[in-house]
């Protein structure tokens, strides 16, 4: 297979483009810096199509080890001729690899491979010529192979075990399996009946049934789940009728002669007892890959965007871990995530110390000034939330405010050997606490600390193949991460270990170096660090920020290749970095457009998609590309689920994106959904392309129903 051609035609770019970004990753340079710092290499590739090229990479090289592995055990057997090559060659799956190797793979006894020691293969081929007619019919011929030392009794014995050859044959026959299994993914369906007496939550699919090819991937994952529990019995579904017919035109080349309705009678037995159960289960895992990429691409979308929410900056955060019977705990956290304070309070069943509770709130917020409360959604978080809007109503000072931050993943961190070593002193309730405070203030910087699959950004997590969605998850935060930089001189290891080109020991090294001599002055003195030689300095250090460096550019995203560039292009225009710190470069760019990119660019000895990220780095140091994002919705009161009224507006936070719709948090305990069909006027494929989370959106309350606790929401004539 060409690899370099596959790629270029799969993901639509050059071959050239392929190529020489496949030379980049081999050479040892990760996703982030290639998209970042070698874009006119690979025609300014985005992080996404590279991660999904080194995934196709991957696999298609894995495809030619395994070619090559068959090809050389086929010919181990002697049995590879010319056209099983070519087929080899031609394969474009590892499914239709294995079906190839398929009749030469060693095999457990069979019905097939006892017929062949008893000597019958060659009746089995007697049949298979199907002539015009056979002299003696084969009836008589069989009776040559009777033999009572191998067990073959009678010439009916002797047929039926060639019979099982043939079946055998017909069931490995590449061809044949993949026309069936294209018939079957066309105009097959998945079905579904209930498995077990009693209602559960798979009451909707106890009498189901779906054509293949309209599956969605979340009905899949949810059949798979309710089979797993033993409450649905799921099944591939064709009519058999269908699928013998075309095995016997594919099979019975004569259907005048004397063998044809015995042939018929070994296709129905070959794929009875042979083809379907191997295809349907082959089937069922290739619609479960399928619904696990397209829950992955989902996935991956709301862990971008939950770790891009803006950060609360320049504010004192109380956080606020709900509970009942252990009561509720809080974190005081300063501007810069330093815990002042720390408290437990019992405002919830049982002991409900109501005021005394208020009275430790009221003097936490004057003591240490405290701008908002983050409350998180767990257990008591309904009860939290009355008692803290109800609270801030005594604060007359000072405009306090709250909001409900998602606490999934925190107890995670809380009872890791990370938090242990970051709050020694806390317990796991305490670091809970502070957890959600500071995921309030900057979720990136916190919820890196925790492993992506425990953070709950979509449906069915746990179904999936866990290794899949570890390395997808992390290679979304290893790109946000990169993508908005960190400060090397206050950066956990945590958040350090995702910067391209450092894993977790280097992460701790730099930690331990800034520890024992001091703050980090240059990006350079990152190499005094063990294990960082020059190879992994120039994948981490366009991303490292040092705000208070002497040199401006240590603060920016210019590579330390790149600084003679940007200070030549300050120079051409007579700007020097003192005017880069003052951020008096407001006409830089109409100066350089005036010249032209191209033009500047070649003049500077770079391409023009450096200079221009050059030109915007220059322009604003040490920015943060999150600001951008919108902000959190904060409120100051409570509305309860029996205050909402069909078509009331109400203002909320994408807290979840799934493929039937979003969750929204509108102030009640209970998000609300927005379903797909309810989010546009317009037709939309999925619900990302109309919110992604932390999205603050106004909808209308569509119904509301009590006993459920469910509320359905609308934006239909809203936009």
């Amino acid at each position: 297979m060409d690899i370099i051609k596959t790629l270029a035609q799969e993901l639509k770019i050059t071959p050239e483009q392929v190529e020489k970004t496949v030379a980049l990753i081999d050479e040892g340079n990760t996703i982030p810096f290639i998209a970042r710092y070698r874009k006119e290499v690979t025609g300014s590739l985005d992080d996404t199509t590279l991660r999904t090229l080194d995934d196709r990479l991957t696999y298609l090289r894995n495809m030619d080890k395994r070619r090559e592995e068959i090809s050389v055990l086929i010919e181990a057997q002697e049995k590879l001729t010319p056209e099983i090559s070519l087929a080899l060659a031609n394969a474009k799956t590892l499914v239709e690899l294995e079906d190839i190797y398929r009749p030469f793979r060693p095999k457990r006894s069979t019905r097939a491979s006892v017929a062949r020691d008893k000597g019958l293969a060659p009746l089995a081929e007697l049949i298979m010529e199907q002539r015009d007619a056979y002299d003696p019919p084969v009836e008589v011929a069989a009776e040559a192979f009777i033999n009572e030392e191998k067990g073959v009794a009678t010439a009916e014995e002797a047929l039926a075990g060639a019979q099982d050859i043939i079946a055998e044959d017909i069931a490995n026959d590449a061809e044949h399996r993949k026309a069936l299994r294209v018939m079957l993914m066309r105009e097959g369906a998945l079905t579904a009946v209930q498995a077990k007496e009693g209602d559960s939550v798979y009451t909707d699919y106890y009498d189901f049934s779906e054509p293949i090819p309209r599956l969605k991937g979340h009905r899949i994952l949810a059949l798979n789940r309710g089979e797993a529990e033993g409450f649905l019995k799921v099944s591939v579904v064709l009519p058999e009728e269908q699928a013998t017919a075309l095995l016997n035109a594919r099979v019975i080349k004569n259907s005048t002669s004397p063998v044809a309705a015995r042939l018929a009678l070994v296709v129905t037995d070959a794929y009875e007892r042979l083809l379907f159960p191997s295809l349907e289960r082959e089937i069922r895992n290739e619609l479960f890959d399928n619904a696990c990429e397209g829950a992955l691409t989902v996935f991956s979308e709301n862990l971008r965007n939950l770790l891009m929410v803006a950060p609360i900056k320049g504010k004192t955060v109380l956080g606020y871990d709900p509970g009942f019977r252990t009561g509720c705990k809080l974190a005081v956290v300063d501007k810069t995530g330093k815990v002042l304070k720390t408290a437990v309070i019992y405002p919830t069943l049982p002991r409900q110390e109501t005021e005394k509770s208020r009275k430790t709130v009221l003097d936490l917020i004057a003591r240490y000034k405290v701008d908002v409360i983050a409350i998180g959604n767990g257990t008591a978080s309904r009860e939290s939330e009355a008692f803290i809007a109800d609270t801030l109503k005594y604060v007359t000072d000072r405009d306090v405010r709250y909001t409900i931050v998602s606490e999934a993943g925190a107890s995670v961190y809380s009872a890791s050997k990370q938090g242990a070593e970051e709050f020694p002193d806390f317990d796991v309730t305490e670091r809970s606490a502070v957890s959600i405070a500071r995921r309030l203030q900057d979720p990136l910087a916190e919820l890196v600390k925790i492993d992506p699959k425990a953070i709950g950004v979509g449906q069915y997590q746990h179904d999936m193949k866990q290794a899949r969605l570890s390395e997808a998850l992390g290679g979304v935060v290893e790109s946000c991460v990169n993508s908005v930089g960190v400060d090397v001189n206050t950066a956990s290891y945590s958040l350090l270990s995702y910067i391209a080109g450092i894993n977790a020991t280097a992460a701790k090294n730099i930690v331990a170096y800034r520890e024992e001599n001091g703050e980090f002055k240059t990006r350079a003195q990152i190499l005094k660090v063990p294990k960082i030689g020059a190879k992994a300095y120039e994948q981490c250090a366009g991303f490292l920020r040092i705000p208070d460096a002497k040199e401006i550019l240590d603060n920016t995203g210019v590579h330390p290749e790149s600084y003679p560039i940007a200070k030549a292009l300050l120079a051409r225009f007579k700007y020097t970095e003192e005017d880069v710190r003052a951020g008096e470069l407001t006409l830089l760019k109409y100066e350089v457009e005036r010249v032209g990119l191209d033009k500047l660019a070649a003049e500077l000895g770079c391409g023009a998609p450096t200079l221009s990220d050059i030109l915007e780095e220059l322009q604003k140091p040490g920015r943060d590309i999150r600001d951008e994002a919108p902000a959190p919705c904060l409120r100051t009161d409570v509305l309860d689920i029996k205050d909402l009224k069909p078509d009331m507006l109400v203002t909320g936070t994408v807290r979840n994106v799934v493929d039937f719709g979003a969750f929204v948090d509108i102030g009640v305990h209970h998000d609300g959904l927005l379903h797909i069909s309810e989010m546009s006027d317009k037709f939309i494929r999925h619900p990302s392309e109309a919110v992604k989370i932390g999205d603050v959106i106004e909808c209308r309350v569509k119904s509301v129903d009590l006993q459920k606790n469910r509320i359905a929401l609308t934006r239909k004539g809203m936009n």
